[in-house]
Formats: C-alpha cells, sequence, structure tokens
C-alpha cells in the first residue's frame, strides 16, 4: 500500500484536459522531482468528457511548459473516473464550473477533497486563466503562473 498523497487537476470543458489541467500536473510534478517529493506526491490530470482522449496538450501548453524549463512532460488527455474520487486525495478544478460538477459527480462517501487550485493562489487569484479561445500564448503564460503559485503554496503548506 502506498503511502503517497495522490492529486488529481481537472477540467469539465468540453475541450477539457488539454490545457489548463496538464498545465497544472506538469508544474505539479515538476516541483515534486525538483524538490524531491515523488515518493511522497503523484498527480495526474482529467477533463470530464473523453472528447481529447488520447491526445497531447495544446501545442500553446507545450510551449509555454517548454519555455518555462519543464522540458520532459507527456500527457494523454483522460476523462476522469469514478475510481478517480477514491483514488486521489485532492481533486483540484480551474474554476467555480469545475467545482460545481466535480461536486455533482462526487460519489457520496469518496475521499478526494474537492477544491480550487486556486484558492492556494498567495496572490488571491483563485479562477485559473482558461487561455484555450486566446490566439497566443500569453494566457497560457498566465495559467503557468497562477498554476505555479498555487502549487507551491498547496505543496508547502501540505508536505510533511
Amino acid at each position: 500500500m502506498s503511502d503517497k498523497k495522490k492529486v488529481l487537476m481537472y477540467i469539465w470543458f468540453i475541450a477539457g484536459n488539454i490545457c489548463r489541467s496538464p498545465i497544472a500536473e506538469a508544474v505539479f510534478a515538476d516541483y515534486i522531482d525538483k524538490h524531491d517529493l515523488k515518493d511522497k506526491w503523484e498527480v495526474d490530470s482529467a477533463a470530464l468528457i473523453g472528447y481529447h482522449t488520447g491526445k497531447s496538450p495544446d501545442v500553446r501548453a507545450m510551449n509555454t511548459l517548454k519555455t518555462k524549463g519543464i522540458t520532459n512532460y507527456v500527457h494523454h488527455a483522460r476523462p476522469i473516473t469514478k475510481a478517480d474520487f477514491d483514488k486521489f486525495d485532492w481533486i483540484f478544478g480551474m474554476d467555480d464550473e469545475n467545482i460545481d460538477e466535480l461536486n455533482r459527480k462526487k460519489p457520496a462517501g469518496s475521499k478526494a477533497k474537492i477544491e480550487l487550485l486556486g484558492s492556494y493562489d498567495d496572490q488571491g487569484e483563485t479562477i485559473i486563466r482558461d487561455p484555450y479561445y486566446d490566439s497566443d500564448d500569453a494566457g497560457f503564460i498566465k495559467a503557468w503562473e497562477q498554476c505555479t503559485r498555487s502549487v507551491e503554496s498547496f505543496l508547502k503548506k501540505n508536505v510533511h
């Protein structure tokens, strides 16, 4: 039995699991790797439906990660499952609609704590920027900045 804490980054939008949630996952994975916490933490990401199942993140998301020094990230979009609500200790939504949908989908008695990832942002930006419809990388960089602050704050509060 693993003692690892498990975190799932979630987005419900139809084009989900190719923008914000993989950025959040990559930032989390990079942080635990750089701080020798891989034996204590595990992270994944998922979306409401399987519209992009198996696809890599948006090229703008990947470009942002590479620009920010995260060069070894690999991800394939997947939908959330009922089992995820018991596998993961936390499921983070990126905005209020994510949280509402997660609370509707959460099976009774499941262990996952559902929270806004941005609730940990020390600058108070609780909603992670959705860059999907942007024509450039600016929104992706903003989402990366928000995810970075939120993930770092969350882990500093929860690493024992």
